[in-house]
């Protein structure tokens, strides 16, 4: 069954679809400027103007409908009756222009992320792909010098390993946070040279056939502080812990308890202010989420980042992520780096 098959079958009218990603998972159509109209007990049309017209023609299962470059506004002329929009994704502006063409709009949410989120076995081989890439351009990474260079330069011989291993784009920048700077959980690389003593986070991941991927290790300049050492066997200890624990039918509030508790036990619950993970898959932030907050539940091939951290302004940081295939009976990590403590030069 197709995805779009699986789609309608999720639908009782129709739906316009303008989240770009959505078109391209639904078609393959890989465009800046498309909308898709999917009926299910009709025709499935997609809109796009001139540019990427002949580009449309050749998708399977659509009827290519050639609109202005305006498309939203040339679609509140084309349709009419009730559709239901992704109420995330469009524009007030642009919902509103439809309105007034006389569309009566119905808002739904999250219709084609679910489907979105349960990745296929092709969708796993491209994502575990890109993961072993990235891992083989931090192996590289490692093996060279990190005392006295800057976070800059090494987050750019990161990028540039990425691209030896046939990655030719990043899934978001490379960070490299070294000593004080590791206290935030995003924070960017600078110039400042890295020092020898120090926890130094590195959070990377690259773009291939269309997918993403994402990992972090946090590595020692030499010898640490008792403090620093004593963070990072608890942060490894709450990724462990996830990583054994996590099951599919698990919410996202009891996955993220897994490693929240045992940070709390060790009396670091403060310094981990943000989710357990996210998941990963034509974006980098996607369905479904691990959190205190999370509203999903886990389900077998959801593919999820497993990320606890813990970050003390004026000490420094430590976070141990892997990518991970939620299995029926567990999870499977995409990423082999070593996770016990590394300490490099």
């Amino acid at each position: 069954m197709t995805r779009l098959e699986r789609l309608r079958e999720r639908l009782g009218g129709r739906l316009l679809v303008t989240s770009l990603v959505n078109v391209q998972y639904l078609t393959g159509f890989e465009s800046s400027n498309a909308a898709l109209l999917v009926d299910p007990n009709g025709p499935t049309q997609l809109f796009t103007d001139f540019r990427y017209f002949e580009a449309a023609e050749a998708i399977p299962d659509v009827d290519p409908v050639l609109t202005k470059r305006a498309l939203v506004h040339d679609l509140s002329e084309r349709l009419s009756g009730t559709v239901a929009f992704e109420a995330d994704v469009l524009p007030f502006t642009f919902a509103d222009a439809l309105r007034q063409g006389g569309v009566e709009l119905e808002p739904t949410t999250g219709v084609v992320d679910r489907l979105r989120a349960v990745k296929d076995e092709d969708e796993l081989a491209a994502i575990r792909r890109v993961a072993q890439a990235a891992d083989r351009a931090f192996d590289a990474l490692v093996a060279e010098t990190w005392i006295g260079r800057s976070e800059r330069e090494l987050a750019w011989r990161l990028r540039a390993h990425l691209h030896e291993q046939g990655v030719d784009h990043l899934s978001f920048d490379t960070a490299v946070a070294s000593g004080l700077n590791g206290s935030k959980p995003h924070g960017g690389p600078t110039n400042e040279p890295v020092p020898a003593g120090v926890l130094v986070t590195v959070d990377w991941g690259g773009q291939l056939d269309g997918y993403c991927s994402d990992c972090t290790r946090t590595l020692a300049t030499g010898p640490l502080s008792p403090q620093l050492e004593e963070i990072y066997d608890v942060c490894l200890r709450a990724q462990l812990a996830a990583v054994e624990g996590i099951r599919p039918g698990m919410t996202g509030v009891e996955a993220d308890a897994l490693a929240r508790d045992v940070i709390a036990e060790a009396g670091y619950g403060d310094a981990f202010g943000h989710g357990l993970g996210h998941g990963v898959g034509l974006l980098i932030h996607e369905a479904p989420r691990l959190s205190t907050e999370s509203p999903d539940t886990l389900e077998v091939g959801h593919v999820v980042t497993i990320e606890p951290g813990i970050y003390l302004p004026g000490v420094g940081g430590v976070r141990i992520e892997d990518l991970a295939v939620v299995r029926e009976h567990g999870v499977e990590l995409l990423n082999e780096l070593p996770k016990d403590l590394v300490i490099t030069n």
